[in-house]
């Protein structure tokens, strides 16, 4: 009688971790599943689409800021996009600042350690826009504070 007892407890026992373990490999399955495809189990019905801004938009300039890009709307402007923008930000462009030596310069670096490609004849066109647009701002020490409300500090 005890020899069945026992052989049943191993037959429930064995059992039980063969139940644990075939719902832990289906639920890797399904992790691994959704890893890779993260629609799986998706409870949205909605579709989600990506939004692209319209090719048509992309030369627009308002108060003469062309408005895909932030540079200053002037003469070399294509020029400029066409060659800074494929490589980084607008804004990398446009929150430095130097004369003409000074973007030159900074070309020389990006060729000598960035792989920037010889520009060619686009190297004056493009030198002369950032010389003009984004130049060294001569400003000395910050406005003077106004219309502000001084209070005294209490102990």
């Amino acid at each position: 009688m005890k020899d069945q007892e026992f052989r049943n407890k191993v037959k429930r026992i064995y059992l039980g971790v063969t139940l644990f373990f075939g719902l832990l490999v289906m639920g890797a399955g399904a992790l691994i599943y959704k890893l890779t495809d993260p629609s799986f189990l998706s409870f949205d019905e909605e579709k989600r689409t990506e939004t692209y801004s319209k090719a048509d938009n992309f030369d627009k300039i308002e108060n003469g800021i062309h408005l895909a890009t932030g540079f200053k709307d002037d003469v070399g402007l294509q020029t400029v996009i066409v060659s800074c923008t494929p490589c980084h930000s607008a804004k990398l462009v446009t929150q430095n600042r130097a004369n003409k030596e000074g973007w030159i310069s900074i070309i020389r670096w990006m060729q000598e350690t960035q792989n920037l490609w010889d520009l060619g004849n686009n190297e004056s066109v493009i030198v002369n826009y950032l010389a003009k647009n984004y130049a060294p701002e001569e400003k000395g020490r910050r406005d003077n504070l106004e219309d502000i409300e001084w209070y005294d500090l209490e102990k």
